[in-house]
């Protein structure tokens, strides 16, 4: 089986690099999240560190909000398995510390890192040090100056300022974040950002809530902006164990054919036609199963067997249930018909048949 070709987009942003992971200019866009660990429990914060890593993510962000977390920040940059972001916020000397001990990027948030001089300050010690910049805005915490602006408008006044101050200065080695937590606002803001600076990046809807509606209103705002080439990296921000967000993150890379992580399932939303086969429990079972996967290929759960392989024929695997039996399919031929019990293992046999993992 082969891989579906990538949807190739507008390459709108300068390629830069963070820790060695190439962000805009054509790239592949970048998964990232953020622990919820304090950060000077070093153990906790390494451990899940990992299992960010494991789960996909590409980057990974490190709250750096005092000396404490600072001295354990140090301890996690070398034993972290992917390049660290320092979030910064209020104390602009965390961003010089974090520089030193290793951070492959820092996150300024304009609206509370205090003045310009100290602003750019940090970009002096990210010159000397290697280490890139993300200017972080965010309508909750947006410059004062700014209020009277409407929010999107707003949002890209206080990034350009910053990305004009840094340009001046001769560093480019920055993205850009543009966040709100209502959707309209997020998109239009990006979008309007991007008419006047090829700088990389960041999305993401801040604040949006607990999986589900975190997960529909990330899809929604990133679905208007990825195909046409606007967002380097994302994070998916919800109100769950951050290793549930990457996930969602490589779902909608899937649905909108930018990249891809593991399997795609695909089932019909059951009717009658069923027959009193569990197409919902099935779905589940075998969604459960294929998470351990990281090959990419398409397997589908349909509920009729007259309509079933031909409505997933472009799936690489398939079941069709009927009254008694079912029909185990791939790229919508029947292969073999077996009884309602064994229409799991039949298809695992399929599957792990052709080598994939």
């Amino acid at each position: 089986m082969t891989e579906a070709a990538i949807q190739e987009r507008p390459i709108t942003s300068r390629r830069i690099e963070v820790g060695g992971v190439p962000i805009g200019g054509g790239a592949q866009v970048a998964v990232q999240s953020m622990t919820n660990t304090m950060t000077y429990d070093v153990e906790a914060t390494v451990n899940q560190v990992y299992d960010l890593s494991a789960a996909g993510a590409d980057l990974v962000r490190v709250s750096v909000n005092g000396s404490k977390a600072l001295k354990g920040f140090r301890e996690v940059v070398w034993r972290s398995p992917v390049p660290l972001i320092a979030d910064i916020h209020f104390d602009y000397r965390m961003a010089l510390g974090a520089a030193d001990a290793g951070a492959a990027c820092v996150r300024i948030n304009p609206g509370n890192v205090g003045s310009d001089d100290r602003y750019k300050q940090v970009i002096e010690k990210c010159m000397e040090t290697g280490v890139a910049m993300r200017i972080g805005v965010n309508s909750g915490s947006v410059e004062k100056k700014y209020w009277h602006l409407p929010k999107a408008e707003a949002l890209v006044t206080s990034a350009l300022d910053k990305v004009e101050i840094a340009e001046e200065m001769g560093f480019y080695n920055f993205k850009v974040s543009l966040k709100a937590s209502h959707v309209p606002e997020m998109v239009e803001a990006n979008r309007k950002f991007r008419e006047h600076s090829d700088a990389p990046l960041h999305l993401g809807v801040t604040e949006a809530g607990t999986k589900l509606n975190g997960s529909i209103k990330s899809a929604a705002a990133l679905g208007q902006l990825l195909p046409y080439g606007i967002g380097d990296t994302i994070r998916i921000s919800l109100a769950e164990d951050p290793v549930e967000e990457i996930p969602v993150a490589y779902q909608i890379l899937s649905s909108l054919n930018l990249r891809h992580r593991g399997p795609n399932v695909i089932a019909c939303p059951s009717c009658a036609r069923t027959l009193g086969f569990d197409v919902i429990g099935m779905a589940a079972q075998v969604e459960d199963k294929l998470k351990n996967f990281e090959d990419h290929f398409t397997v589908a759960v349909m509920g009729c067997i007259v309509n079933g392989p031909g409505e997933a024929r472009d799936a690489d695997y398939g079941v069709a249930g009927g009254k008694d039996d079912g029909v185990i399919f791939a790229k919508g031929k029947p292969l073999r018909k077996v009884g309602r019990d064994e229409i799991y293992d039949a298809l695992f046999e399929e599957i792990e048949k052709d080598g994939w993992k």
